[in-house]
């Protein structure tokens, strides 16, 4: 018999974010969370993203032992400015029991037929920086600290429920010596000057901070008109600025300026953590934050996280000058490999981008849907 109970306590929710350390304990390619960021990311007084959105929290139990998870999570935002009459799923995972899916899932159709809404998609978290999608490619390849992984089993799972594809992700690298420079450096020269354009370049992270509104406005403005985007709001700034900004090596955040001050582009770079979160197994202390710390110093892989240009710009050539400057500081830095986090299978404009590094897909994952009526 499964029984489902919501994580409505402090204990509870721990149970619900650890349940994974047991589902792939010692799996060698499950990049585990931070346990108390986690935790974080679920408190209504600590989350900004709580203040557009709803959740609930599930556990599934069999014999008194933890079989699953997943969070119900109402997007309002979403829901009503968009009119997507959409209840969303994430942090879903559970054994290889279809009766177990079912059973969490159902709890997701409560909420969402409670609050008028229309159909089901997931997994997905709250807003376009959480993590998103089922994994259907790319199961022996190592995860990244902001991405799933899952067994091949989930999408089986969602199949058999009924549910059928919404959307498709890609995730592409290449080696570092791929780059050929004659695809960008006199290029961006040239933009440079028809433009009257500058990069900005930083080696602390105090002097990023003046620049990270502008940055979050230009992130909006320039992923609208993707189908599945959520604007950030003034309040999520904050908690992100605060949250991701210190963490990343200022020297990896790259800002475009046109001569008016205006900033046109930015991208966001990490370095792969993915190594050290699995050696620091959820915890900081003792050691997690020295393995942490000497990812940030030492990774030879990096992921580019995001990249924005303006809309009137996207078009240009723009890349050529960010190209120009990760080519410069890769090289000193010896870094070896360059990952794309996910990215829609629809957007031809990021993948352009790209196509004379020769990147490879090494994996694939979408989000699913089904209506509840």
């Amino acid at each position: 018999m499964i029984t489902i109970v919501e994580a409505n306590s402090k204990k509870l929710l721990k149970d619900f974010v650890k349940f994974p350390f047991v589902l792939y304990k010692n799996h060698p390619y499950w990049v585990p969370p931070l346990i108390n960021d986690e935790l974080d990311s679920f408190d209504k007084t600590k989350n900004p993203a709580f203040t557009t959105a709803d959740a609930h929290f599930y556990l599934a139990y069999r014999d008194g032992k933890i079989v699953g998870r997943i969070a119900a999570i109402i997007n309002w935002s979403e829901v009503n400015e968009q009119q997507k009459k959409k209840v969303r799923f994430g942090w879903w995972d559970v054994i290889d029991d279809v009766e177990v899916t079912k059973a969490l899932l159902e709890k997701v159709y409560e909420f969402g037929k409670s609050n008028n809404l229309e159909y089901v998609e997931g997994p997905m978290g709250f807003s376009n920086l959480d993590k998103v999608g089922v994994l259907t490619e790319g199961f022996d390849e190592i995860g990244s600290m902001i991405t799933w992984y899952n067994f091949p089993y989930y999408k089986e799972h969602l199949e058999k429920l009924g549910y059928v594809k919404e959307k498709e992700y890609l995730e592409n690298k290449f080696p570092f010596s791929n780059v050929k420079t004659e695809f960008f450096v006199k290029a961006q020269e040239l933009i440079k000057k028809r433009y009257e354009l500058k990069a900005l370049n930083f080696t602390n992270t105090n002097d990023i901070m003046p620049y990270v509104d502008k940055m979050f406005d230009l992130f909006n403005s320039s992923y609208a008109g993707l189908s599945s985007f959520v604007a950030i709001t003034d309040v999520q700034k904050e908690y992100f600025k605060k949250k991701y900004i210190s963490f990343i090596n200022p020297e990896y955040i790259k800002f475009i300026e046109d001569k008016n001050h205006n900033m046109i582009a930015f991208s966001i770079v990490m370095p792969s953590f993915s190594e050290a979160l699995q050696k620091a197994n959820g915890k900081l202390f003792p050691l997690g934050f020295y393995h942490l710390l000497k990812a940030k110093n030492e990774s030879k892989d990096v992921l580019f996280y995001l990249i924005g240009i303006d809309p009137e710009y996207q078009s240009k050539g723009v890349t050529a000058i960010i190209f120009n400057e990760y080519y410069h500081l890769f090289k000193e830095k010896g870094i070896q490999n360059c990952i794309r986090t996910p990215e829609l299978e629809d957007n031809h404009a990021i993948h352009n981008m790209w196509k004379h590094f020769d990147p490879v897909t090494f994996k694939r994952r979408r989000t699913y849907k089904k209506n509840l009526s």
